[in-house]
C-alpha cells in the first residue's frame, strides 16, 4: 500500500510537469491557490520533525541524565533549524 501511494504521488508529480512548462503565464494564476498548500505541507512536516526531535531528546535525557545539558543544547539547535524551514517557506510564498 505504501509503495503504491508513493508511486501515485511521483506519477502525479511527473505528469504535472508539462503543465508547468507552459509559456502563457498559466502557472502564475495558481500561485494564490497553491501557496497555502505549500505552507501547510511545510508546517506539517516541521511539526512531525519537532515531535520526533523532542521525543528523542526526552528519551536521551532519561537514559543519561548526566548528558542533559548537551542534549538540551542539541535539541534547541535542532528545533531552531526545523522551525526555520517553516519561516523560509512563508518568506518564499510572499516573495514569489
Amino acid at each position: 500500500m505504501k509503495n503504491r501511494l508513493l508511486f501515485l504521488m511521483f506519477a502525479m508529480m511527473f505528469l504535472a510537469t508539462p503543465a508547468c512548462a507552459q509559456v502563457t503565464g498559466g502557472v502564475k494564476d495558481w500561485k494564490g491557490v497553491l501557496a497555502p498548500f505549500a505552507m501547510a505541507i511545510a508546517s506539517g512536516l516541521c511539526a512531525l520533525g519537532q515531535g520526533k526531535a523532542v521525543a528523542g531528546a526526552a528519551e536521551g535525557m532519561a537514559r543519561n541524565p548526566g548528558a542533559a545539558a548537551a542534549i538540551r543544547f542539541a535539541l534547541i539547535l535542532g528545533l531552531v533549524l526545523i522551525e526555520s524551514l517553516g519561516l523560509y517557506t512563508l518568506v518564499i510564498i510572499f516573495a514569489v
